[in-house]
């Protein structure tokens, strides 16, 4: 998602099938292809004091409007490399978006671990 819901929302028509990367145009930003970028802005981001329940039938909702979008992946990533701490984007929540960075830092933290091993067995 590109705005919480109280901002000023533009409209656009977007394709609902998906594009590959390749085959966009690659002047334009990912976001001008984003199926968000419709009406469903009240999905993305939750309402003060919302419920639990109401909540997670919300986010399923938004969840589904990522699927079917042409620049989900590159709408994750966004999320992801910002990190934006609120709504879902790219199909993850907020909380499912900390799950994927811890495991990336652990990810990496193990690759250079295994990097600095197998270096110092060479050097040895």
């Amino acid at each position: 998602m590109l705005q919480p819901p109280h901002s000023s929302l533009q409209v656009a028509a977007v394709p609902a099938q998906r594009v590959p990367a390749r085959d966009r145009d690659q002047d334009a930003p990912w976001h001008t292809e984003a199926v968000c970028r419709r009406d469903e802005a009240g999905l993305f981001f939750a309402p003060s004091k919302e419920p639990t329940a109401a909540r997670l039938s919300r986010e399923e909702a938004a969840k589904r409007v990522c699927a079917r979008c042409p620049v989900m992946v590159e709408c994750r990533e966004h999320a992801l490399l910002q990190p934006e701490p609120y709504g879902v984007w790219g199909g993850l929540t907020a909380a499912e978006r900390r799950v994927v960075l811890a495991r990336r830092r652990r990810r990496e933290v193990e690759l250079k671990k295994t990097a600095g091993a197998t270096t110092n067995r060479m050097a040895g």
